[in-house]
């Protein structure tokens, strides 16, 4: 197939890469801006509720920028980013800033109750690392700690020790240009001064996990039906506000000592009816460090294609399913491999169930356990698996974890681990994902979560000798519940699984923030996306639309996705497929479920074209994405 070879695709790809959507001049959003967040139109809102200078609806298209692009779910988020690359700081700084400022503006999405994964690309000296601040299981875990707890992701105990403000710190310091108190002025400033509420953040502001606890109802639905605001009204928290304050004036170590350590300890001691409290210490708070990876990286096509390692499967499990769809003519509407087609879609949904099957049994927490990461991406293995994939039926019985060990280049020492079978696992159900691109060409693709909507639900706080909860108006993660919720075992050795529980370990990830590369090794793109389980689906698909498909940055993210996080899993589909395809997929015995609305992740991505120097980018409608591009029209920058 000549029209995939890398130096085939390498020009067209560029080419397609141009089109973003961007920043449109101040006379196109007239009478626009807050309609593309929801709000009906000639809705009279404080100056505060406006849409960023800049920004545009992520389905328009057509402008570039040369000093500096960002991509995030949230208005507010992008703009708080956009602020710091007009301060003369870089992507790092930038990240940085938006990730404080999305834990005010989407708290029951991340913040520094939680962590994650930020991928880091300096330009100058080439280098591509990945912080590390996923949480870890406090000393006193245990691998049975969720048997009979009646929905664990909602109590004490599913608390990790929190690895963001440590992370973000990490990053500066060794990538940025900036002080933590110099990126942490816009969080500040929302949180003091608000934000106008967007649509989603009042969506979901009366969800089960928001009621948990009497501050965290009392914050977001006082009376368990309705939201505490409506749509435009400004949302402040002068309780976040005060702890970024002492943050920004003290470092990082106040996060992790004195009063604001006390409420994170307190905080998940809290539970209610049949629950367990955490047992996270001040000693494990104390001993938190975040690490400094390296990406696992494959070629597809000619490309390399960065991403997320252990403790996530994220990264495994993509490039897997790209090596496993690699010898199909995706691409081809000829041969039926078009977007879309039946072909097309039925050997993507092969590929997951192949992938995930060996996610199950082989991928954890790498520091803790032997994780195969060379043999699941060895050639043969690959090939292997993919030999599975038929074009005139689906896999049947469902296909089971294969054994990458005699392809792995790591020896198996007496006493290693593996992962388990099938586990149990907790909810994934929000996250956040955002890029930024500076004017020096440093790239970054940041995922954070605190887990489910509204972690445990709970903020971080205690009660005081006069009564009053001393509330630091964060919400704590429930990343633990990542880890398998009942204790399992490996099928192939006997031993305990990989991602059951144990002290100081982190928990399995599904986060993917990656990167494409051309075949000189320059970033070309960067993406990720959140969404659990179907995180790794979202970025996969994403990555085949640029490269198999051709397609712009903004058409790849827009385009209707599918899911499979089960090798024994029926598929969800977007809307947007047709009646013909999914009739076909079922004929070769897939069991197909059409959402009712674009639910499968929400991508964000910067794209670089190397030839000219501009920069793109494209954000995710499924959430509220905005794209901020710089310069801003002239008179626009704040």
């Amino acid at each position: 197939m000549s029209k995939r070879s890398p130096t085939r695709m390498c020009l067209p790809l560029l080419a397609l890469l141009l089109i973003s959507a961007l920043a449109l001049p101040p006379s196109s959003w007239a009478g626009q801006p807050m309609e593309s967040l929801g709000v009906p139109p000639g809705t009279q809102l404080p100056d505060t509720a406006k849409a960023p200078d800049g920004a545009g609806p992520p389905s328009w298209t057509g402008k570039a920028f040369r000093q500096g692009v960002v991509s995030v779910a949230n208005p507010y988020g992008a703009e708080a980013g956009a602020q710091i690359l007009e301060a003369g700081g870089n992507a790092v700084d930038a990240a940085v800033a938006v990730a404080y400022a999305l834990n005010v503006v989407e708290p029951q999405s991340a913040g520094i109750g939680g962590g994650g994964f930020m991928m880091i690309h300096m330009t100058k000296s080439g280098e591509t690392v990945f912080i590390d601040s996923r949480e870890k299981a406090p000393a006193g875990a245990a691998r049975n700690m969720f048997v009979g707890v009646s929905s664990p992701s909602t109590k004490g105990i599913a608390v990790g020790v929190p690895g963001m403000v440590r992370g973000t710190a990490l990053a500066l310091e060794q990538y940025g240009k900036k002080s933590l108190a110099e990126v942490m002025r816009p969080a500040v400033k929302l949180a003091d001064e608000g934000f106008a509420a967007t649509p989603r953040y009042v969506s979901a502001s009366c969800n089960n996990r928001a009621l948990n606890y009497p501050e965290t109802k009392a914050f977001f639905c006082p009376d368990g039906i309705h939201p505490r605001v409506e749509v435009g009204e400004i949302v402040t928290n002068p309780n976040l506000a005060a702890t970024f304050k002492t943050i920004a004036a003290d470092g990082p170590e106040a996060f992790y000592s004195g009063d604001i350590a006390k409420g994170i300890i307190e905080g998940q001691k809290r539970y209610y009816g049949t629950g367990k409290p955490g047992t996270m210490t001040l000693e494990d708070l104390t001993n938190y460090v975040p690490a400094v990876r390296k990406p696992v990286e494959a070629t597809y096509r000619g490309y390399t294609v960065k991403s997320m390692p252990s403790p996530s499967s994220g990264g495994l499990t993509i490039l897997q399913m790209l090596k496993m769809v690699e010898r199909f003519p995706i691409g081809d509407a000829g041969q039926g491999f078009g977007f879309g087609q039946t072909n097309t879609l039925h050997v993507m949904i092969e590929a997951m169930r192949l992938a995930y099957a060996d996610r199950a049994i082989w991928m954890g927490d790498a520091d803790f356990a032997y994780v195969p990461a060379v043999g699941l991406l060895h050639p043969t293995y690959v090939d292997q698996r993919s030999s599975m994939i038929s074009l005139t039926q689906r896999i049947t019985p469902n296909p089971i974890a294969g054994d990458p060990r005699p392809f792995d280049v790591a020896a198996l020492a007496n006493g290693q681990r593996f992962a388990s079978a099938e586990p149990v696992t907790g909810p994934g159900e929000t996250t956040t994902h955002f890029c930024v691109v500076d004017k020096w060409g440093n790239v970054v693709s940041y995922t954070n979560t605190i887990e489910s909507s509204h972690g445990i639900g709970v903020f971080a706080g205690y009660t005081q000798p006069d009564g009053e909860f001393r509330n630091f108006g964060f919400l704590l993660n429930n990343e633990l519940t990542d880890f398998n919720t009942t204790p399992s075992t490996n099928p192939y050795t006997g031993t305990i699984g990989t991602n059951d529980v144990e002290p100081n370990k982190r928990p399995r990830s599904s986060m993917a923030p990656s990167m494409i590369f051309d075949p000189q090794g320059r970033p070309i793109v960067a993406f990720g996306s959140p969404g659990g389980a179907t995180i790794i689906n979202s970025v996969f698909q994403v990555a085949m639309n640029l490269i198999d498909h051709g397609m712009a940055i903004q058409p790849a993210i827009d385009q209707p996705r599918i899911s499979v996080t089960a090798a024994s899993g029926g598929t969800t589909m977007e809307p947007g497929f047709s009646q013909s395809t999914i009739d076909a997929l079922k004929v070769l015995g897939h069991s197909i479920s059409v959402a009712s609305v674009s639910d499968i992740g929400s991508v964000q991505a910067v794209d670089i074209d190397l030839q000219t120097g501009k920069q793109y980018g494209g954000a995710d409608s499924r959430r509220e994405g905005t794209v901020i591009g710089l310069p801003r029209p002239q008179g626009k920058n704040r």
